[in-house]
């Protein structure tokens, strides 16, 4: 291949010839835990998320040939349809995995592979993982070295990617039709953070089903014969130019490429909340239990942010009491309150309940933001800082590091069982211990797998 070649022939020919006794041992361990987790709280999203009963509700109508599982809700649907839906659901709660600098590759990619490989059939754990890993490598590599102002979401221009390429090594593509699944995949490839800054709005929730459909589709297009684009990522109105004004690193997207796989550093979440919230969180119970506080002790809690985090802060009043379950997991003086409160946070937390709670929204109408540029986003989530003042006048302060789940303090393969059991008993349809535990012991094994759809079986019959 010319090393002149657009940078999307060479991720091609990597995920075409990619082989899981390639990938290292933390590789493989992230593949197994993402595939668990996004299973996980695709199960919880379908019960705890109301928004998504329409989702179901569409695809379940439209019907089709049986192909992939609905998960939560049960019955099975096209390829397609199943990958729009669970990506839906595994990314609604915001308790997917997400990398160490933000934004979260496996809420698309999962769902993706997971349809194609029912879809296919007899699609190995090994070759589950790989694809699996795929995907998580270059959504990094893709993530890290591009010049990003806030302004494309990148889960979703960049997931698009990350998503067909996962995708196209389950269907077995070869390099020529997996750099046609790129290019196609292109048509995907959009939404700006808009949608993460705004309020009221479901699709915050929604946008990961969009990326795996789309690769789900862009990978059947290109095995019947589809093209792509030429020069898709480098060429004058390429991915790069347009969307990133130029700026990108391509020595570093390649640096490693087939040695080093970065998906070894997902992250898994503690807590439903939007990732850079979880300081803020941390730091308020740690405190609260430090120092004995109770919430009716509380005058005013200070939140100090920085650029991204103001967005959760305002318009104030509206932040303070969030009206949907979707605005209230970006709402950081909700969160706050609801760790104040609560003690912790579980996913039975984040309740229609919860939103009218007097004493939650008391504690948040006494969070105050107040701006600090050292807290601003650059690459990795800065560690979050407040203050809380109490009713006899003490005053306390904390920052919120070593967060659960953050690379400092990551979640062990136990702790991710534990989410996933709690994930799986809130499903939409209830799902019998024995087959939870089954679940995560394949999970756990899933390498051992002739069919690595033996793992859904648990929850679909």
């Amino acid at each position: 291949m010319s090393p002149h070649s657009d940078i999307c022939q060479v991720f091609a020919d990597h995920v075409a010839n990619a082989r899981f006794d390639d990938l290292a041992e933390g590789a493989v361990e992230a593949a197994k835990k993402s595939i668990l987790d996004i299973v996980g709280v695709t199960l919880a999203g379908s019960g705890m998320e109301p928004a998504v009963r329409g989702v179901a509700d569409l695809v379940l109508d439209a019907g089709g040939r049986q192909e992939a599982s609905l998960l939560g809700f049960g019955g099975k649907v096209p390829a397609q349809s199943a990958a729009f839906a669970n990506g839906v659901m595994a990314h609604c709660l915001d308790f997917d995995d997400q990398t160490p600098w933000g934004a979260h590759p496996d809420s698309s990619v999962v769902p993706a592979v997971l349809a194609l490989a029912e879809r296919k059939g007899n699609v190995s754990g090994r070759d589950l993982i790989t694809s699996v890993a795929l995907g998580q490598d270059l959504f990094v590599r893709l993530r890290c070295n591009v010049g990003w102002r806030q302004d494309w979401n990148l889960s979703s221009v960049v997931g698009a990617f990350s998503s067909a390429a996962a995708a196209s090594f389950v269907q077995g593509l070869p390099q020529e039709r997996t750099a046609h699944a790129l290019g196609i995949a292109s048509m995907q490839s959009s939404g700006t953070m808009q949608v993460i800054f705004g309020i009221g709005s479901d699709l915050r929730g929604m946008y990961a089903g969009f990326t795996a459909q789309g690769a789900v589709m862009s990978v059947l297009l290109a095995q019947k014969g589809i093209t792509g684009i030429a020069e898709l990522f480098e060429g004058k109105a390429g991915i790069f130019n347009v969307y990133f004004g130029g700026k990108y690193e391509r020595e570093k997207m390649l640096e490693g490429l087939g040695k080093e796989y970065r998906g070894a550093s997902m992250l898994y979440k503690a807590w439903p909340a939007v990732g850079n919230v979880h300081t803020y969180i941390h730091a308020t119970i740690e405190l609260m239990r430090e120092h004995a506080l109770k919430a009716s002790d509380i005058e005013q809690v200070r939140v100090f942010v920085g650029d991204f985090h103001q967005r959760m802060c305002y318009p104030l009043e509206l932040r303070r009491a969030p009206a949907t379950l979707v605005d209230a997991k970006f709402s950081l003086p909700f969160c706050v309150a609801l760790a104040a409160v609560r003690g912790g946070i579980r996913i039975a937390d984040f309740s229609a309940v919860a939103l009218k709670d007097p004493e939650v929204l008391a504690v948040a109408r006494k969070v105050v933001p107040v701006e600090d540029s050292s807290l601003d986003w650059k690459m990795k989530i800065p560690d979050g800082r407040m203050e809380v003042t109490t009713r006899d006048g003490r005053r306390f302060e904390r920052v919120g590091d070593k967060v659960p789940g953050s690379p400092e303090a990551p979640l062990s393969w136990d702790a991710i069982v534990a989410k996933f059991g709690d994930c799986a008993s809130v499903a939409a349809r209830p799902i019998a211990p024995d087959r939870i535990e089954q679940a995560q012991e394949m999970a756990r094994n899933l390498e051992s797998l002739d069919d690595a759809t033996m793992l859904l079986k648990a929850f679909t019959q």
